[in-house]
């Protein structure tokens, strides 16, 4: 397993981060430290989890996953970066939720007990929070850095011009910047391509993106006229809806059986060509791969050894370009 450099920081990680959350809906914990072992058994060391977690959870679930991801690092916590997250609900108090300095002081203490351990490598703001003041956000997160209770912090979900301007207001202010984005990113999803990640490359930020899968639609295994399968991320409690709202359309099936014919003719799986062509990207630090069973990883995991070629690139590039000029992401 190969590790690079996480950003403008001296810190490495594996280049493929091991993503948890469908730890404790989807996954229980038996199936969840499998998966957990099957990822380190591949050399992962770079784990990405959140305090909301696990996702399609309602607020009685929320904290499982990271409660499941403690649990296996007894022991061996040194051997793993791990990454979580905060700003989602986690009860039903107004000031329960956000990036408000109550809040993060807060869920980062909440965290770390769950997690078992004294510091995450790396702590982020899940989602903005429009209603908390930029400068009271990133002194929030830099307060969790001098507590020693965080190494890095970064952000997931942000638009470019916010990411810049939190950059740019901790520059200011003096204080510890955000070193990495996470957002959505994969071959049907593209139009963080238009802006973020220019900046990101400018300004040497990690970018750990998340679903490279499109939720699992990019393995080839579901097809539009069925609907959406029971047990699969479409219909997932909470999250069903959202993941179906964002790649359940003709659209988005007839692109996906022009990139399988792609893999049958390089004969490479769906899945592994998904996940090359976004570590294809210069400017992508380390893809989160998730599964839901051990052995789904060895597809992911595969496509360390797979070296597009140009020409294949380039065909892939054009046979989504569709969806690089879609709406800004939200």
């Amino acid at each position: 397993m190969q590790h690079v450099p996480f950003g403008a920081t001296g810190l490495r990680v594996s280049r493929l981060c091991l993503g948890t959350m469908t730890f404790g809906l989807q996954c229980d914990e038996a199936q969840s430290f499998a998966i957990m072992n099957t990822a380190a058994e591949a050399g992962i060391t770079f784990l990405d989890t959140a305090n909301v977690y696990p996702l399609g959870g309602t607020l009685e679930h929320v904290g499982r996953t990271e409660e499941i991801v403690g649990k296996w690092l007894r022991g061996k916590r040194h051997d793993y970066v791990i990454g979580t997250k905060c700003s989602g609900p986690m009860g039903p108090a107004a000031w329960q939720q956000g990036t408000s300095r109550r809040h993060v002081m807060d869920a980062i203490d909440a965290s770390l007990k769950r997690l078992g351990t004294d510091y995450v490598d790396l702590y982020q703001v899940h989602h903005f929070d429009g209603g908390t003041p930029t400068d009271e956000t990133v002194a929030a997160f830099d307060a969790v850095v001098k507590s020693g209770k965080a190494r890095y912090i970064g952000v997931c979900n942000y638009h470019a011009y916010r990411v810049a301007r939190s950059v740019g207001r901790a520059e200011t202010l003096g204080l510890n910047k955000f070193v990495s984005v996470q957002p959505r990113y994969n071959l049907l999803f593209r139009q963080i391509e238009r802006e973020l990640l220019p900046l990101c490359g400018e300004e040497n930020l990690a970018v750990i993106p998340y679903n490279p899968l499109a939720g699992g639609l990019l393995t080839g295994k579901h097809k539009h006229a069925g609907g959406p399968p029971q047990g699969s991320r479409f219909t997932l409690g909470t999250a069903g809806k959202m993941y179906t709202d964002r790649y359940w359309n003709e659209r988005e099936f007839t692109a996906i059986e022009a990139f399988a014919g792609v893999a049958r003719e390089a004969g490479i799986e769906l899945t592994t060509l998904a996940v090359a062509w976004v570590l294809a990207n210069p400017v992508i630090t380390a893809p989160i791969i998730g599964a839901s069973k051990p052995e789904q990883l060895k597809a992911n995991v595969a496509a360390l050894d797979v070296k597009l070629s140009a020409d294949m690139k380039a065909r892939l590039d054009e046979l989504s370009h569709e969806f690089r000029m879609g709406d800004a992401p939200r």
